[in-house]
């Protein structure tokens, strides 16, 4: 099990997610996410922004997911 941050993960928060996979922990950030969209936290909702202008271009979020999964499987086990 390995464990990053919202904020790692895009997000605007240090809560910990603890997963197995990258797809795990990709999950419960977007649940987080979610969460934290339906309370209106505005530190977040800046931060979906940016996650939504980064998703306009294909090769940078390519490139973004791809560092993320490099940072995830460079963790170590807890």
């Amino acid at each position: 099990m390995k464990t990053m941050t919202c904020r790692q993960l895009g997000g605007a928060c240090d809560l910990k997610f603890h997963a197995d996979t990258f797809e795990q922990m990709a999950e419960l950030s977007k649940k987080h996410g979610m969460e934290m969209f339906k309370k209106g936290d505005q530190s977040h909702l800046a931060a979906m922004e940016k996650m939504q202008a980064l998703m306009q271009d294909q090769v940078a979020m390519g490139k973004w997911f791809e560092e993320r999964m490099q940072e995830f499987d460079a963790l170590p086990e807890l």
